[in-house]
C-alpha cells in the first residue's frame, strides 16, 4: 500500500566495483522519481601481509549508513535494499564476525584453477549443472583458492554471504543468501535452485556454509539500531546489480536484447528457460538467475573498465573530451579483443592495448583519441558478436538492443553499437540498477504488483533515446575482429 501521504519512499543502495550510491526512490502511484542521496568511491586496496586486492567491507557499510541517513533526511523511507557486483563474498564465524579478508574478484589468486577444477569434473558437467559461464573469478574458483592458500579461514567459517547478503546482514542482522547473486557463484544447481554438494566439495567448503537462496523481493526483516525511530524494512532486491538493472530495462518483447553498460558490459536476453546445450557452452553463455522466475541468458564482457583505466592513465580528462577525441580519430583503424584476460587487471591498460594491437598485426594506437577509439570500436564489434551468438542460440533474429546503465550516456558508443549490430538501439535509463532495486522493494512492500507493471512505470518515468544504424561496418573489419577473438578466446 502507498504511505499515508500517498507516496512510498525506499532507499536503493547500488554498489559497483568502482563507486556506490544511495538513491532515494519515490513512487506516488504513477511514476518513480530518483534522487541521489549519497555517492562514494568503493574502497579497494592491497592487504600488505597477503598481497591480495581486497574490499574494505567496514568502510562500505559506513558509507551506506551515511547514505541511508541522508535519504531519510530527504523523506521518510519505508525500506532499504542493496545490490552489488557478483561473485565476491564475506565469511563469518560462529560469533558472526568476519573471517579473513574480502578478496576482490580481480585478484590473481585464481590463475589456473579453471583447468584444475575441470580436470576433476568435466566442464560440460559443471555447465550442465549450473548453466554458468566459465570465468576465473567465479566464486567456485575463489573458494578453491582460499582452501589452498588460507584453509584456516574456511575451517573457522560458518556462513558465506555474498556482498549484498553481507550488507543486508549488517543492516538487519538476518543471515540469508539471495538467489540472483548466488547464481553468479557457479555453485548453485539449476535443477534444485540450491547448492550443488559436489561443486561445494570441489570448491573445498562444507555443506551448510550457505543457505538455500531467497527470491528477489523477499522481506528480510526490520532494520536494526533504529532507537525508537520510524521502522524501516530491509528487502532483498535482485542482489546482483545486473538482475536489478534488467528488472527495470524497458524490454518490449522476447526478441529484444539488453546491454547493461558500465564497468562490465552484460549483454543478453531475458528467458523463461535456461540454455545449457553444447552451443551455449561453446559460446560461454551464462544463465544467471533473474527476477520473477526469469533467467538472464547473457555474456559477461569486459566493458568500460578498459576506458576507465585509460582515462585515469591520461590524467582523467572530462569524459566528454575523451569521447570527442575518440570521435575525431579514424574509425576501425586498430582493433583488440576487449575480453582478452590480460585486460582483467594490467599494470597499464594503455600499454596493454598497444601491445595486444601489435601482437595481432593491428596499427598501434597513439594518443588518447586513438586509444579510446580502439576501445569503442572493439566494444561495438564485441556487442555485434554477442548478438550473432544469441541469434544462433535462439534461432530468432534480434530486433532491438536496449542499452541501460551509465554507459548508455556515451553517444559515440551507442551509434557504433547500432552500426555494428545493424539494428536500432535505445539508450537509457541510466540508473537502472537503482531503479530495479527500488521496484523490487516496492513489489516486496505490495505497492507494485508485478514485473510487467514495474516496467510500464519505468517507461512512463524515464525517457530513452532511440538510435538507428547510420553506417555500414566494412566486412574486412569484421573479419579482422573475428580473427583476433578466435586467437585469444579459450573455450573450456
Amino acid at each position: 500500500m502507498l504511505g499515508e501521504s500517498g507516496r512510498t519512499h525506499v532507499a536503493a543502495v547500488d554498489v559497483g566495483a568502482g563507486s556506490g550510491r544511495v538513491m532515494l526512490a519515490t513512487f506516488g502511484g504513477d511514476r518513480i522519481e530518483l534522487a541521489e542521496a549519497h555517492r562514494f568511491e568503493t574502497p579497494l586496496g592491497v592487504d600488505v601481509p597477503t598481497g591480495h586486492d581486497c574490499w574494505d567491507s567496514e568502510a562500505i557499510v559506513r558509507e551506506i549508513r551515511v547514505g541511508i541517513d541522508k535519504a531519510e533526511a530527504m523523506a521518510p523511507i519505508d525500506s532499504v535494499g542493496c545490490d552489488t557486483w557478483g561473485v565476491d563474498y564475506v565469511l563469518l564465524d560462529e560469533t558472526l564476525r568476519q573471517v579473513g579478508l574480502s578478496v576482490a574478484y580481480r585478484d590473481d589468486r585464481t590463475a589456473g584453477l579453471i583447468d584444475e577444477v575441470t580436470s576433476i569434473m568435466p566442464a560440460a558437467e559443471i555447465y550442465r549443472r549450473t548453466g554458468i559461464h566459465f570465468q576465473p573469478y567465479n566464486t567456485l574458483y575463489q573458494l578453491r583458492a582460499t582452501a589452498k592458500q588460507h584453509p584456516d579461514w574456511l575451517s573457522a567459517a560458518r556462513h558465506l554471504l555474498f556482498t549484498p547478503d553481507y550488507l543486508h546482514f549488517r543492516l538487519s542482522g538476518v543471515i540469508a543468501n539471495e538467489y540472483s547473486i548466488s547464481t553468479t557463484s557457479q555453485l548453485l544447481s539449476l535443477e534444485t535452485r540450491d547448492w550443488d554438494p559436489d561443486l561445494l566439495a570441489l570448491a573445498g567448503v562444507r555443506p551448510g556454509l550457505m543457505r538455500k537462496p531467497v527470491e528477489p523481493g523477499t522481506v528480510l526483516g526490520p532494520m536494526t539500531g533504529r532507537d525508537g525511530r520510524r521502522p524501516v524494512l530491509v528487502i532483498a532486491p535482485g542482489g546482483h546489480d545486473t538482475a536489478s538493472a534488467v528488472a527495470a530495462a524497458p524490454l518490449g518483447g522476447p526478441d529484444e536484447a539488453f546491454l547493461s553498460s558500465g564497468t562490465w558490459s552484460l549483454m543478453g536476453l531475458e528467458s523463461a528457460v535456461p540454455y545449457v546445450g553444447d552451443l551455449a557452452r561453446g559460446f560461454n553463455i551464462g544463465n544467471e538467475g533473474g527476477v520473477c522466475g526469469r533467467y538472464r541468458v547473457l555474456k559477461n564482457l569486459m566493458g568500460l573498465w578498459l576506458i576507465q583505466r585509460v582515462r585515469k592513465e591520461f590524467g582523467e580528462p572530462a569524459f566528454s573530451d575523451l569521447v570527442a577525441a575518440a570521435a575525431a580519430a579514424p574509425a576501425w583503424t586498430s582493433l583488440i579483443n576487449p575480453d582478452d584476460p590480460r585486460f582483467l587487471n594490467p599494470s597499464s591498460m594503455t600499454d596493454t592495448i598497444r601491445t595486444l594491437a601489435a601482437e595481432h598485426g593491428e596499427s598501434v594506437p597513439d594518443g588518447l583519441g586513438a586509444v579510446a577509439r580502439t576501445v569503442f570500436d572493439s566494444l561495438a564489434l564485441d556487442y555485434a558478436r554477442v548478438k550473432d551468438e544469441l541469434e544462433a542460440l535462439t534461432g530468432r533474429p534480434l530486433t532491438h538492443v536496449r542499452i541501460i546503465g551509465g554507459g548508455s550516456q556515451n553517444g559515440l558508443l551507442n551509434q557504433l553499437t547500432a552500426d555494428a549490430c545493424g539494428i536500432p538501439v535505445s539508450a537509457g535509463p541510466v540508473e537502472t540498477s537503482a531503479l530495479g532495486n527500488a521496484a523490487l522493494q516496492m513489489m516486496g512492500l505490495g505497492v507494485i504488483g508485478s514485473l510487467e507493471e514495474a516496467r510500464r512505470i519505468v517507461r512512463r518515468s524515464f525517457a530513452v533515446k532511440e538510435v538507428a544504424p547510420a553506417a555500414t561496418v566494412p566486412s574486412g573489419v569484421r573479419d579482422r575482429f573475428r580473427s583476433i577473438v578466435k586467437a585469444t578466446t579459450a573455450i573450456h
